[in-house]
């Protein structure tokens, strides 16, 4: 049975059992589907404090406006699940929209925009033992590889972890490395070829085994890189998707590019087909499954 975001904290409030029932109930499906791609849509940005969408500073502080606009997403053709933290998928449990979806958690949130420790990304969000209880799907997370701030190592070594404990639970685990240095006290990532295929050899050597490692990968600064740059590995990959910027159709082509090369499975967008610059957000993901 399914509710309204009106009813949402009620529910909550008076009945959280109600979340693990949802759970126990779901339908579930392969990862991969008949067509063998993935259109993943992504909302875990909250809960690093990242709010922001362009010049929109607050966009995805409501809660309510975002859940309507992850319900639109996941109900059109091609859409085949989401990846968020715990609060927002028990949200999209409770509503009743993840019957025959992937779905994937969000497991290290604890890297802060803007904060101090933001190199040191801890396990904040789900653990293997959350994703595999209540039958969610996958997991996902941020490795952000700073050589010169050591709060890196620590995430280097829970990420070597948490990858071990997904592969015991033989759940797949979706890795997105960077490289990544501080200019004028902001954290950018390198999307240089040589800088990514640094970040993948980097990230597919993590664990005790990669048997259940997905990777999740930039488009390079030069999109006709992303050849060499896939080489790195043969670990299967999705490429995210970003902020867009005022050039969307440029950021659809690079994903077309990219797209097209054998190690890729699909994609993870977020913030861009949730928040458009222009459009509805029907429009701007059926464009973008319409890549795959």
């Amino acid at each position: 049975m399914s509710i309204s975001i009106a009813d949402l904290v009620t529910v909550r409030a008076r009945h959280p059992e109600a979340v693990a029932e949802a759970a126990a109930r779901r339908v579930r499906r392969p990862l991969l589907g008949d067509s063998g791609r993935l259109m993943i849509v992504a909302a875990d940005h909250p809960a690093r404090g990242a709010l922001g969408v362009g010049d929109r500073r607050s966009a995805m502080a409501n809660r309510a406006a975002l859940l309507e606009r992850l319900c639109v997403a996941l109900s059109r053709p091609g859409v085949d699940g989401v990846l968020a933290t715990a609060d927002i998928l028990e949200d999209l449990l409770l509503l009743g929209v993840l019957d025959g979806k992937v779905v994937m958690g969000s497991m290290n949130r604890g890297g802060l925009a803007g904060a101090t420790f933001e190199m040191d990304d801890r396990f904040t969000g789900h653990r293997a033992q959350d994703i595999a209880r209540l039958r969610f799907d996958a997991g996902k997370l941020l490795l952000r590889i700073d050589y010169a701030d050591p709060g890196s190592l620590t995430t280097l070594e829970s990420t070597a972890r948490a990858i071990d404990d997904m592969a015991a639970a033989q759940l797949p685990l979706f890795v997105e490395p960077f490289i990544s240095r501080r200019i004028d006290g902001a954290v950018r990532n390198d999307l240089s070829a040589e800088a990514v295929i640094r970040s993948i050899a980097i990230a597919s050597g993590l664990g005790g085994t990669s048997a259940y490692t997905w990777l999740k990968l930039p488009v390079t600064h030069d999109p006709d890189d992303m050849a060499e740059v896939l080489e790195t590995s043969t670990l299967p990959a999705v490429l995210l998707g970003g902020e867009v910027g005022d050039d969307q159709e440029g950021a659809y082509e690079r994903w077309r590019k990219a797209l097209r090369l054998p190690t890729v499975q699909g994609m993870v967008v977020g913030r861009s087909l949730l928040y458009p610059a222009e459009g509805s957000v029907e429009t701007a993901v059926d464009t973008a499954v319409s890549l795959l």
